[in-house]
């Protein structure tokens, strides 16, 4: 069984490195739950990658260090992953401590749940020192690689400077560097502005570019994104606060109009049941 199991985590990585390499943009749903994996792998997504905000968001939590331990969030991700046939990485957080021993343990029990990816950012979570030193942030990411190294592991290393006002472009482009030359696969850098500086993040850097979609504007489509070089893209936490929403409109419609025209464009029971069965789904479309 453990044979199969080994296998089979194998195959997957092999497709999801493969899918990094084209043709055309690997583009991910962002899961928080088995339940939401079956449903955007019967939408037709490649691969999956979870959400840490999502999951949060479903069990009435912070998306922070502080209200979701590194238990938590793998238990979370080992239930994606036994959901779905697809390839699943994972939102690794800061690897769960500031130690680049840490980050290697956390690749290690990733690894153990059956992912074939994950991300490391630098972000600390301190909010009076936001982003690690340049050279611990380098060593975590080194520890991280060893970790993976010959594993059917594809790691992704994030500069979250543009998310804290820490770090300018070139300073973003110059740790995407670094981490990949300390033996990261995939650079991510999560806010940059503009399409100007995306192409340049691309131009500048000798790995496949994440770029997250759907949090806030501008909401570039596939096609530009694929223009300026991008090889993936996932959704973040942005399904999830779709959901949200929806069930947020669907209540003030029923507490303020007495109406349940929600229903006419919800998912039907019957596919629903279909979809947890492991059954074909219809398609309704």
């Amino acid at each position: 069984m453990v044979a199969r199991r080994e296998m089979d985590q194998q195959a997957k990585f092999e497709a999801f490195a493969a899918l990094h390499r084209g043709p055309g943009v690997l583009v991910m749903g962002n899961p928080w739950d088995a339940g939401t994996a079956r449903l955007l792998e019967a939408a037709g997504f490649a691969a999956l990658a979870t959400t840490s905000a999502g999951y949060a968001f479903s069990v009435g939590r912070l998306d922070s260090a502080a209200g979701l331990g590194r238990e938590e969030i793998l238990g979370n991700a080992a239930e994606i992953v036994a959901a779905t046939a697809l390839p699943v990485t994972a939102d690794l957080e800061d690897g769960f401590g500031a130690a680049p021993e840490t980050c290697a343990e956390t690749i290690a029990m990733a690894l153990e749940v059956g992912l074939v990816g994950g991300s490391i950012e630098d972000a600390t979570g301190d909010g009076h020192a936001p982003i690690y030193g340049f050279d611990l942030a380098v060593e975590r990411v080194r520890a991280a690689a060893e970790a993976a190294r010959g594993k059917p592991f594809l790691l992704t290393a994030r500069a979250e400077g543009c998310l804290w006002g820490e770090a300018d472009l070139d300073q973003i482009i110059g740790r995407l560097v670094a981490f990949s030359e300390a033996g990261a696969d995939v650079l991510y850098a999560p806010g940059l502005p503009d399409l100007a500086a995306i192409r340049a993040v691309c131009r500048a850097v000798d790995k496949p570019v994440n770029v997250v979609m759907g949090l806030r504007p501008p909401f570039h489509s596939v096609a530009e994104l694929a223009d300026a070089g991008v090889r993936r893209i996932s959704v973040g936490g942005s399904f999830a606060r779709a959901a949200f929403g929806a069930v947020r409109a669907a209540a003030r419609e029923v507490l303020e109009e007495g109406r349940f025209g929600y229903a006419e464009t919800a998912m039907p029971g019957a596919e629903i049941a279909a979809l947890m069965s492991g059954r074909k789904v219809p398609d309704r479309r």
